[in-house]
């Protein structure tokens, strides 16, 4: 039987004893690569929805402007200036996956 096996056993020195081998230390840097991974996922889709909730109040304020409901046209500009930024930085963001992508698919193994 492999101590690793052991790791969740409630004994502190069992414990201590797994975290030691190499099984769990493989194991552990795993789990910490996914939770790197899904963090960077959560966090693109969370920027995904953010920029999308920017072009909506953008398509708002245009609407708002062309039906004569709005006050000022500086609303629309800021709205407009914050829409685009978000957009070229996702699509910059885009960009950098697909290439890292095609690099990481042209590795030879």
């Amino acid at each position: 039987m492999e101590i690793g096996s052991l790791y969740h056993v409630s004994s502190g020195a069992v414990r201590e004893a797994a975290k030691q081998t190499g099984a769990a230390k493989k194991a552990e840097a795993a789990k910490e690569s996914k939770d790197i991974f899904s963090t960077m996922l959560n966090n693109a889709i969370d920027n995904l929805h953010t920029t999308n909730g920017y072009i909506s109040d953008m398509e708002n304020e245009e609407l708002k402007v062309a039906l004569g409901q709005a006050e000022n046209t500086h609303d629309l500009s800021i709205a407009m200036q914050k829409a685009s930024a978000a957009l070229q930085y996702t699509v910059s963001v885009k960009d950098k996956f697909m290439e890292a992508y095609k690099e990481i698919m042209q590795m030879q193994i």
